[in-house]
């Protein structure tokens, strides 16, 4: 088996090496497309191909199948979509004129595909349709009498059809497997049989999927002759950078996880989001409950008829719904390019999952965020994606009543800014002058700004929200043991009780490549909140390890520079090797914090944070002069 020269598949890249493809790395022009589908992707506002396209795309254009390893929201269906077309000819009459054939797991991503064919080959005049399930069979019938090009389609209705005699693939060229792993899992192993056995043996064939486990090699094995293996990784994002999926995770009890649902999406304000459930009863659940919050929610299951879920992806398309409630199969293959945020309201115990979940937002160099609510048994689920991606999920604090209110008069004041822009645009500065000089005579006009503030604030304030309590979290016992922190079994025992959520908060500001998480310092973190609500009165008491002299050290930055106590642990556990359990209690300030350390480590602890990053910075660190 061949391979492409910057995505060699490891087992076969010195076998077939005569075989590898250079790839150009220009435009699309150096791919040898045909130049009316070039004239469509420039209209479409394509530049450049996607490490899957340039790495595709030529063997497919040779006429060779390929075995592509991609994931969720790498671009593809134009990797598999192109080729395909380059090879079309939609003046074939109708009896002959099936060319492509494109299986694919659900309707939503049938439907993706299809109109991503269209618009690619619209120059061409090809003419593609979706078959699923749960829809008329009718006009489906209708439209493969007329002759279609190209033919995307759920297993089970394929067959159906084929099975009617009204779906011929005698003269298809090209076969593609979209999503392969997800169709298996979905149990259309024996459809995907049947129906690349009533197709051509010479037959073009490619097969993609987010992983390659054995079963993905038995169909690759059978069905593929002598395969480019491509493998595209997850973007690995320089240190300093920041990743285009931002990933938090919120330890919180479950009888406390709608609350703390409702607080992150209020701090969060996405522009459109994506909540995973595990169920369809836990989704409408959910969604009746957003919506009593007054936000605009809609559930989509497989417990919805077809004409349901269309209705609700419409509205969610135009905008009309800012959440879209949802269990994995109902939202595989959804391309919505307003998403900014999608919500694990569970850690989805199979890791694949969550890639694919997270793969909804963040999209073709988009910016977004995924966030996962865990309960604290789900912790070590949590480290497992990490171990599987790569990359760190930063374990955060819920956001407190003080944080909400800070929220909302940013909000406020984006607001007030708006109105002021858009008056001095529109030469409307004059309204409310009149009223604003009466109050003068007799105010403050700092005073009537202000009162001005909370009455616009109040409006968005609502009812006042309790604080949710911090969830206990069982250190891991390995956490660090294998990178020079924190021994394994250290300062484990004596204070499980009082670890919280915040004892796992991210290092996203420390530099290294360290993704694992401190498991101590938690429960005696003393932290003030956004507003100062938070007193130094609320610090735990000092584990048992820190029962010995300590010393206060300055740090020359706090909330101002987003510096939170699991910063700070997490520099001097990655940077100093001092357990997290021999760290005392933190307090965070406006423009500086203080941490206790053991006396005869602070020498050593202050070298090694001397010369680290917090936050991506360098801060001041020395002994407090008053502690």
């Amino acid at each position: 088996m061949s391979n492409t020269a910057s995505h060699l598949d490891e087992t076969s890249a010195a076998a077939d090496s005569n075989a590898v493809h250079k790839i150009d790395q220009s435009g699309f022009a150096s791919l040898g497309l045909d130049p009316r589908l070039l004239d469509s992707l420039l209209k479409l506002g394509y530049e450049e191909p996607t490490p899957i396209q340039r790495a595709a795309i030529p063997p497919l254009l040779e006429g060779r199948d390929v075995l592509a390893m991609a994931a969720t929201g790498t671009g593809k269906t134009a990797a598999f979509a192109l080729p395909m077309l380059h090879f079309l000819n939609p003046e074939a009459r109708a009896s002959e004129r099936i060319a492509g054939l494109v299986l694919v797991p659900t309707r939503e991503l049938a439907m993706q595909v299809a109109e991503a064919v269209h618009r690619y080959g619209k120059a061409l005049g090809v003419q593609a349709l979706p078959i699923y399930g749960g829809a008329p069979m009718e006009p489906q019938l209708k439209a493969l009498k007329r002759g279609v090009d190209v033919v995307i389609a759920t297993p089970g209705r394929a067959l159906d059809h084929l099975r009617r005699k009204s779906l011929s693939l005698a003269h298809v060229k090209v076969v593609v497997l979209d999503e392969a792993d997800e169709m298996l899992d979905m149990g259309f192993a024996e459809d995907l049989e049947a129906i690349l056995e009533s197709t051509p043996k010479d037959r073009q064939t490619a097969l993609f999927s987010a992983t390659l486990p054995p079963r993905i090699n038995s169909i690759a094995n059978g069905h593929l002759t002598d395969p480019v293996r491509v493998r595209i990784d997850r973007e690995v994002v320089a240190a300093g950078e920041s990743a285009r999926v931002r990933q938090v995770a919120y330890v919180v009890t479950r009888n406390h996880k709608m609350a703390a649902l409702g607080r992150v999406l209020d701090v969060e304000s996405p522009t459109a989001a994506i909540v995973f459930c595990r169920t369809r009863t836990e989704v409408d659940e959910l969604n009746e409950t957003l919506t009593a919050r007054g936000l605009r929610a809609e559930a989509l299951h497989g417990g919805l008829s077809q004409d349901q879920r269309d209705r609700v992806m419409k509205r969610f398309r135009a905008k009309k719904t800012d959440l879209l409630i949802a269990t994995d199969v109902a939202a595989r293959g959804l391309d919505v390019d307003h998403v900014s945020h999608v919500v694990n309201f569970d850690v989805p115990s199979d890791a694949e999952a969550y890639v694919h979940r997270i793969g909804r937002t963040g999209r073709a160099g988009r910016t977004g965020v995924a966030i996962t609510l865990a309960e604290p048994r789900e912790h070590r689920l949590l480290r497992n994606i990490e171990r599987l991606t790569g990359q760190p999920i930063a374990v955060e604090a819920i956001p407190t009543v003080s944080d909400l209110r800070a929220r909302r008069l940013e909000l406020t004041r984006a607001t007030l800014r708006d109105a002021i822009i858009e008056a001095a645009e529109n030469g409307g500065t004059e309204a409310g002058h009149e009223v604003i000089a009466s109050l003068a005579e007799e105010f403050d006009i700092f005073d009537i700004a202000a009162a001005a503030v909370r009455l616009l604030d109040a409006g968005r304030q609502g009812t006042e929200e309790p604080e949710i309590p911090v969830a206990s979290v069982r250190p891991e016992r390995s956490s660090y043991g294998a990178s020079g922190g924190s021994s394994s079994g250290r300062g484990s025992r004596g204070d499980r009780g009082d670890r919280g959520a915040r004892s796992e908060r991210g290092d996203r500001g420390i530099v290294g490549s360290r993704s694992e998480r401190p498991s101590g310092a938690a429960g005696r973190v003393a932290s003030a909140s956004a507003s100062g609500k938070r007193s130094e009165s609320k610090a735990a008491p000092k584990p048992r390890a820190s029962s010995g002299s300590m010393t206060k050290l300055f740090v020359g930055g706090g909330r101002k520079a987003k510096i939170r106590p699991g910063d700070l642990v997490g520099a001097i556990v990655n940077e100093s090797g001092v357990p997290a359990a021999d760290i005392g209690a933190i307090v965070i300030s406006d423009r500086h914090a203080t941490v206790e350390v053991p006396s005869g480590k602070a020498d050593q602890i202050l070298e090694a944070l001397g010369a680290a990053h917090i936050k991506g910075k360098k801060v001041p660190v020395r002994r407090d002069r008053v502690g």
